[in-house]
């Protein structure tokens, strides 16, 4: 009895604070924000509609060729409200369509990159607003760049738009429409994918590594994540019946391809990775790396104003020859007193105020 008073009086309470922030997050619920890009025709809808086992694209107008010529890259979102066993996720989906659609595709990723920007900058000014209770965090935490199957590698395409925004979001690679390929086919353009990524210098989102207490399932879990890259994915809202079991697939005349089979396409992996596994390390970095990097962009470019518009505004105070002197007064500099007062093979140190030189020194000032 006297054991379990003390070990009772012993306890504190504090190990009680990781239910606590659960409870508080679980209350509040979540938001993610996930961009799809790549051409059309590559299932950025189907994947998008399979992952989340909703319709997000009910109202959606295809258009035909003709239109497809002029249309420009839009940036559209899609907001949906997923709950599941209590917890609550708000999801949006940001599509790109039109993007590499044109005859002519030079610079189609800037109006992606800009809504990046913009989204930051909205989040920097409420942050730094008055009231900053009720924030919406609307940055684009992933992006799920699509691939073409058909080519042998990144096109030069690929290439710009990842460049162009691996330092404003974390890119995901997806290699689409991988019923298109044989086993061996996928296994050959992934290696060749991360080749040119590794060459080009494209940063895409890196898993963290597993910290040294995990056990070894998990790190075995980790390291397939990685290997992975880029995912080959299958989409499909259709059900169909193989071995008497109904499943999400589609059918084939020589078989059915089952979407969450991961002998067939690496769906549930890529599923796993942005729901179950690494949704918050996205969310994280693009906290604490993106975020704080677009951030301190602009506290210096705000600084650099603020010192230009204080040192024009002082200019305008006092003559020109006089702000002059005092730009090398406050340097402290040392000049050579032949060229001031005529002296020889003298050195000496400017006046601190203009009243304090000669008389003889007026029109140099």
């Amino acid at each position: 009895v006297c054991e379990l008073l003390l070990s009772d009086k012993e306890y504190v309470g504090f190990a009680t604070l990781p239910n606590q922030v659960h409870r508080k997050s679980v209350k509040k619920g979540f938001d993610f924000t996930l961009m799809v890009a790549g051409e059309s025709g590559l299932g950025k809808s189907t994947l998008v509609n399979s992952l989340f086992l909703t319709d997000l694209y009910k109202d959606r107008k295809l258009l035909n060729a003709e239109e497809r010529i002029t249309q420009t890259v839009e940036i559209t979102k899609h907001t949906v409200d997923i709950e599941e066993k209590g917890v609550k996720l708000k999801l949006t989906i940001v599509d790109t369509p039109g993007f590499g659609d044109a005859v002519n595709n030079t610079e189609c990723w800037k109006s992606v990159a800009d809504y990046i920007d913009q989204q930051f900058e909205q989040y920097f000014r409420d942050e730094s607003g008055l009231n900053r209770k009720n924030i919406q965090d609307n940055r684009v935490h992933c992006c799920l760049y699509f691939i073409s199957p058909f080519g042998h590698g990144l096109r030069p395409l690929d290439v710009e738009f990842m460049k162009a925004l691996h330092e404003k979001v974390n890119i995901v690679p997806v290699l689409a429409k991988a019923d298109t390929l044989t086993p061996t086919e996928v296994k050959r353009k992934k290696i060749k994918i991360r080749e040119e990524i590794e060459q080009y210098g494209i940063k895409i989102y890196q898993f963290p590594d597993c910290d040294s207490d995990e056990d070894e399932d998990f790190k075995q879990q980790d390291q397939e994540l990685k290997d992975c890259i880029p995912f080959a994915v299958i989409g499909s809202n259709t059900v169909v019946e193989a071995k008497g079991k109904r499943v999400r697939g589609r059918l084939y005349p020589w078989g059915i391809v089952e979407v969450e089979n991961p002998a067939h396409c690496d769906f549930v992996k890529l599923r796993n990775m942005l729901v179950r596994t690494h949704m918050q390390d996205l969310k994280d970095v693009t906290r604490e790396t993106h975020y704080e990097n677009y951030r301190a962009h602009c506290i210096q470019s705000m600084t650099r104003m603020v010192v230009k518009e204080r040192n024009r505004k002082y200019a305008l105070l006092i003559p020109p020859a006089e702000a002059a002197l005092a730009h090398f007064i406050t340097l402290e500099s040392h000049i050579t007193s032949t060229s001031v007062f005529g002296l020889m093979s003298q050195t000496t140190s400017l006046p601190l105020h203009c009243a304090d030189l000669p008389a003889n020194c007026t029109a140099q000032r």
